[in-house]
């Protein structure tokens, strides 16, 4: 078998950025002599793996934490927390290795030293182990915050999606006008993506299974939520609600959609950051833009679910909103003015905590 050539290539400070020494996976690679797809050899790839201490290993888990506390929250992306936190591309590149050829072949042959050489598992488990630790400790707390003191929580997310709006643009490296143009379709596409209806869907088990394939497609991007997508399909209550009640039936369902759609989406968005690194980015910072549509603190119920007699429809206690409209924040009283007060602040501190974390990202780097 062939073997490509590992294409470096700079970034916006002038650091020289190798995707398979980062990521530590397969990946397709042209030949600049022949028309053909070439691949790296198993061999090849267990020496571009990249080596972690424990300590590291764990600093990954709390990154996972992070993306799994954000995925809970309608309106906040765990691709947005990746993006965040430095290990995005990374990620996406780790899952793709799941579909590449060279891994289907090693597990047909049963050739396990080499799906673990192929496989940037360590990394992957840290990640996914942070999420699952958010999401089995934090749904139930952050499910009562969101009902109990939605604007302080809509405002600190606010704060954190707007600043890394900032932050990663500055790993675009050379903006142009075309890439302006990315930036506002995808911040029209999510604007009027997150104002969309909740719609009434079936609760069979391929749609559930159908809502885990969307939802984690739109969890892998930043500024669109997987959790708003389970929202969109009127899915997000009862995901929720099984997660609470260990309800394995309905998360496995979930779950093997989000597997399937995790891996095929992962193709597609590894080969767009190869290809097209400054537009896919310029894109994504669009739809974060976009995405602070949903996360605006203060909003007033304009229209509910309606069942065929045309009453409110009701789901585990609570009516459920179908249309809401972004307002301006009362101040009225004293207790209006202490609630802006408060909420600004922690907006602010949001913002803050994500240019702390960029720049201790960049330090390390």
């Amino acid at each position: 078998m062939a073997t490509g050539k590992i294409i470096a290539r700079g970034n916006a400070k002038g650091n020289v950025f190798d995707p398979f020494h980062k990521a530590g996976i397969i990946s397709r690679l042209k030949s600049k002599r022949r028309n053909k797809t070439e691949f790296m050899t198993t061999d090849e790839l267990q020496s571009t793996k990249k080596k972690r201490t424990l300590r590291e290993y764990g600093g990954i888990t709390l990154r996972g934490i992070a993306m799994g506390a954000a995925d809970i929250v309608p309106g906040v992306s765990g691709g947005t927390m990746a993006l965040i936190l430095g290990i995005y591309e990374e990620l996406i590149e780790s899952i793709r290795a799941v579909g590449q050829p060279e891994l289907w072949r090693a597990i047909i042959k049963f050739r396990v030293k080499d799906v673990f050489k192929i496989v940037n598992w360590e990394f992957l488990l840290a990640v996914a182990t942070g999420i699952l630790i958010a999401i089995l400790t934090l749904s139930q707390g952050l499910e009562y915050v969101l009902k109990t003191y939605p604007v302080y929580i809509w405002s600190f997310f606010f704060g954190l999606v707007l600043a890394s709006v900032y932050t990663v643009s500055k790993q675009v490296k050379h903006w142009a006008v075309t890439l302006g143009v990315a930036v506002g379709a995808g911040a029209i596409g999510a604007y009027i993506l997150v104002g969309a209806v909740p719609a009434q869907t079936p609760t069979t088990w391929w749609f559930y299974m159908l809502s885990g394939a969307l939802a984690i497609c739109a969890m892998i991007l930043p500024g669109i939520s997987g959790a708003f997508i389970l929202v969109l399909l009127g899915k997000y209550l009862d995901v929720l609600t099984a997660v609470n009640n260990r309800d394995f039936v309905t998360i496995g369902f979930v779950g093997i959609g989000a597997v399937i759609g995790l891996v095929t989406f992962a193709q597609l968005l590894g080969w767009l950051f190869k290809k097209y690194h400054d537009m896919t980015l310029a894109v994504l910072i669009g739809l974060m833009l976009g995405s602070l549509r949903k996360l605006w603190p203060w909003k007033k119920d304009m229209e509910w679910l309606l069942d065929e007699f045309g009453e409110k429809i009701i789901r585990h206690g609570e009516v459920v909103v179908s249309v809401q409209k972004n307002i301006l924040p009362p101040h009225e009283t004293t207790g209006d003015w202490i609630e802006i007060g408060l909420a600004f602040s922690l907006a602010i501190i949001g913002f803050v905590a994500i240019l702390v974390l960029n720049r201790v990202a960049t330090t390390n780097e």
